[in-house]
């Protein structure tokens, strides 16, 4: 369902963008790459964190790491990832696959600066083995992401 999810929220706002259906997992950074043909760094993972009350997604290259110190001032509190079924339930995408786009409900979309070193990158779309191919800009835009720098 949340591929579906995912390619009717396209339909609506970018019927210009094809989500992409590989036969292969697309699961972690280094798959995602391999199957989409690109470098780890512009696969745009899409974390889901808590913040103390607050729960959020974060968009980044795919090489980058929370930088906790940047983060703490950014949103003045530690951040926790989600388990698993938390990020299901809130989400509606699995881990491994979840991604700005089709959600069931709003959540703050977050989007780290390293991604704008890219013309193209890479996120999921709602399941293991599917991605889109967007500009970070269009895709913050899509997401209505802010951008931050929350990354090493």
């Amino acid at each position: 369902m949340s591929l579906e999810s995912v390619r009717a929220f396209l339909s609506e706002k970018a019927p210009d963008i094809t989500v992409i259906v590989t036969g292969e997992s697309s699961a972690t950074v280094e798959l995602a790459a391999a199957a989409h043909g690109v470098k780890p760094e512009q696969i745009a993972k899409t974390i889901c964190l808590r913040a103390g009350d607050r729960v959020m997604l974060v968009v980044a290259k795919g090489t980058a790491r929370l930088d906790n110190r940047k983060f703490k001032d950014t949103f003045f509190a530690k951040p926790r990832m989600l388990g698993p079924d938390e990020v299901v339930e809130l989400t509606s995408h699995p881990v491994g696959g979840v991604c700005p786009f089709g959600l069931p409900q709003p959540l703050p979309v977050y989007c780290d600066v390293s991604l704008k070193a890219f013309d193209i990158v890479v996120p999921a779309a709602g399941a293991t083995n599917s991605a889109v191919r967007i500009a970070p800009q269009r895709m913050a835009e899509l997401a209505d992401a802010q951008w931050i720098d929350v990354c090493q």
